[in-house]
């Protein structure tokens, strides 16, 4: 296969979380389509995927069996363009190999991984080298800032690996470092920058290259709490104004909860569920991730759709204070306790339903809320 040649796989859309309607009707294709993923480290490793009896063993008798670690066992989801999908779990649980499959940093040993279609597997050296400079960039927890270079020359250096002339790349390395918020600060080395600077550096150097899609791999794990919380600011800024599609590894729930359209829980290589923080937080899929969100607060993830209940009459339809139907409940309980009375949850102008201060503490509760509206 040369470097012009795509190989296309077809993508099951109703497979590991579909792909998205693109506001046409039409089912729009994931950025990225993984099914039945596996990595496995040890000897004759590409045994393990294809032996049921293996593929059954927990990590342990595995290791004692065959002496090899499924890093990732049979892994499939999909994610959808412009979307925040955040994979998260413990250290050991599998994360930080998944991501670097992605773009075969790390060689899958089974399975199928597809971006916009197009198998990742069977690419060439080549096309693998075009994926990884032009439409996925990686930003990892190690800045890997070059020393000897300013902000700005380590801003373009993907733009001069690309071939981009030293003009062109450095404007569009200033634009850049302007938008992650370092500008005065170009000409400065890293060893005179503080952590979160440097990470800004870092995730500027990604973005200079106008990916396709963002892989974060633990990005903000060594930094401190409150330059932490400025990073997922920045995030989350980037993703309101850009829409551009990531990928975030975490280790830290709330993180993944602050971050993430969806999440992908893992634990021993496995996704034990992938949900909205909401379905992850309300309906837990077994006890390891009810024991993981058990000390969430309930009302600052949870929205008033899962307290709401129909209006008693025209009256509490039609009149009162109003929140959005993706309001938290906590800022419900604030609505309720200024009104002193029902809310009304509207959208688009139709009364959807109303919650009281009852409804709200149940779901704080984490107890059944009577008399739910559809």
């Amino acid at each position: 296969m040369n470097g012009d040649t795509k190989e296309t796989i077809d993508i099951d859309t109703k497979a590991a979380g579909t792909a998205g309607d693109n506001g046409t009707g039409d089912l729009e294709p994931p950025v990225f389509a993984v099914r039945g993923l596996w990595k496995v480290f040890g000897p004759r490793a590409d045994r393990v995927p294809g032996s049921a009896e293996l593929a059954a063993l927990s990590p342990a008798e595995l290791r004692e069996r065959t002496g090899c670690t499924a890093a990732v066992r049979d892994v499939g989801f999909d994610v959808r363009k412009g979307e925040v999908f955040v994979v998260m779990g413990l250290s050991g649980s599998g994360k930080s190999t998944l991501v670097r499959t992605l773009t075969r940093l790390i060689e899958p040993t089974s399975g199928s991984i597809a971006i916009d279609g197009e198998d990742v597997l069977s690419m060439d050296k080549a096309r693998l080298r075009e994926l990884r400079r032009h439409r996925a960039a990686m930003v990892f927890q190690h800045f890997g800032l070059l020393p000897h270079r300013t902000v700005l020359d380590n801003v373009a250096y993907g733009l001069e690996i690309q071939g981009v002339g030293k003009a062109q790349r450095r404007a569009k390395a200033a634009e850049v470092v302007a938008k992650v918020g370092l500008a005065g600060l170009e000409e400065r080395r890293p060893g005179q920058l503080s952590g979160g600077q440097q990470q800004r550096v870092g995730l500027a150097r990604a973005l200079a290259v106008d990916p396709e899609v963002l892989l974060f791999d633990e990005p903000f794990s060594a930094l401190d709490p409150l330059i932490r919380r400025d990073m997922q600011e920045e995030v989350i800024r980037l993703h309101r104004e850009e829409g551009r599609t990531m990928v975030f590894i975490t280790h830290d729930l709330n993180e993944a909860l602050r971050l993430g359209d969806r999440i992908a829980l893992m634990r021993d290589g496995r996704i034990v569920q992938l949900g909205t923080p909401e379905e992850i937080v309300g309906s837990p899929a077994d006890d390891y991730v009810r024991d993981f969100v058990r000390d969430v607060p309930r009302e600052q993830v949870m929205t008033v759709r899962t307290a709401m209940r129909p209006a008693a009459d025209a009256t509490e339809a039609e009149s009162g204070p109003a929140v959005a139907p993706g309001a938290t409940v906590s800022e419900a309980i604030e609505a309720v306790a200024r009104s002193g009375g029902p809310v009304r949850v509207v959208e688009d102008g139709r009364c959807l339903g109303v919650v009281d201060h009852a409804a709200l503490l149940a779901v704080v509760a984490g107890v059944p809320a009577q008399g739910v509206a559809a």
